[in-house]
């Protein structure tokens, strides 16, 4: 995805969600309905920060290429290239994994 045709705005970021598990850690195989919503993914994009009140941009404390985990249903999803994305605010992001 390095040449992404897409900029978020402010604090927005776009995510690649990771896949979701097919199978249980017990070996049984779970059918698409039973797959848990990916909470987890790669920042793909960034916007240039949110404007603050004197005029100047705020800094993201996130990165193309982090890894970060994010609420169950927060941001927008969306469809790039055939491939599912997520855009989501920076305060939506619940923590970067390092």
């Amino acid at each position: 995805m390095a040449n992404l045709k897409l900029r978020p705005l402010d604090d927005r970021v776009v995510v690649q969600p990771v896949e979701a598990e097919t199978t249980t850690a017990g070996g049984i195989v779970l059918p698409d309905s039973a797959k848990e919503k990916p909470q987890r993914g790669t920042i793909v994009a960034v916007g240039p920060g949110k404007l603050l009140e004197s005029g100047n941009r705020g800094t993201l404390s996130v990165d193309v290429g982090d890894t970060v985990i994010y609420g169950k249903y927060g941001g927008s999803d969306i469809e790039v290239d055939g491939q599912e994305m997520k855009i989501l605010r920076e305060s939506d992001i619940l923590a970067k994994v390092l």
